[in-house]
């Protein structure tokens, strides 16, 4: 048996996704969190990203086309260069997911909705979000390997915490994935 041919360079593709990333004592304090739950719960999976708040999920791109993705980021020209961004306690679905909850305001909710547009109109990339699946800005803190039973068991710890974090963000991140976990990859300005 022969040992397995790599793809053509014109075929590769790497995995990225768009998202905001918050200032560095917000990134502290929810790594701080994603630990707790590693910590406390065997819940890891979400520490392979840093915290952020996702607004295109994670799309194939060509290799290849990795300049024709960020000249497109960088032409994108939002209606509110500036997000101003309101963490306030925590939400859930159930029963996996925990998060920081972020605020829907028309800056955040516009942003994510021009983006979806842009990269669909200029990259043909298209979310899977739809009408049954609408935009819910979030923080995740603990996710797809937090067990049901663990689930049950943190929630009540976190569902009445008062947490509050308010910030402005003027670039978009860009990130990719190694293999292992996800990485910045570029920043790009909103303004």
């Amino acid at each position: 048996m022969s040992a397995p041919q790599s793809q053509p360079p014109s075929l590769q593709k790497s995995r990225f996704f768009i998202a905001l990333l918050p200032p560095p004592n917000v990134q502290t304090y929810a790594t701080e969190l994603k630990e707790y739950f590693r910590d406390r719960y065997r819940s890891k999976a979400a520490l392979r990203s840093p915290p952020h708040i996702t607004l295109q999920a994670p799309f194939e791109w060509p290799t290849h086309e990795y300049e024709r993705l960020t000249a497109a980021l960088h032409c994108f020209n939002p209606k509110y260069p500036t997000i101003p961004i309101q963490l306030s306690g925590f939400g859930a679905f159930p029963p996996r997911v925990i998060y920081l909850a972020v605020e829907h305001t028309p800056e955040l909710m516009t942003l994510q909705t021009e983006l979806s547009q842009h990269l669909a109109e200029t990259l043909e990339i298209v979310g899977p979000r739809s009408r049954s699946r609408p935009f819910h800005p979030h923080l995740t803190v603990a996710f797809r390997d937090l067990k049901p039973a663990a689930f049950r068991q943190a929630w009540p710890e976190f569902k009445q915490q008062a947490v509050q974090f308010t910030f402005s963000v003027q670039r978009l991140t860009l990130l990719v994935h190694t293999g292992q976990h996800w990485e910045v990859s570029a920043h790009v300005p909103t303004t």
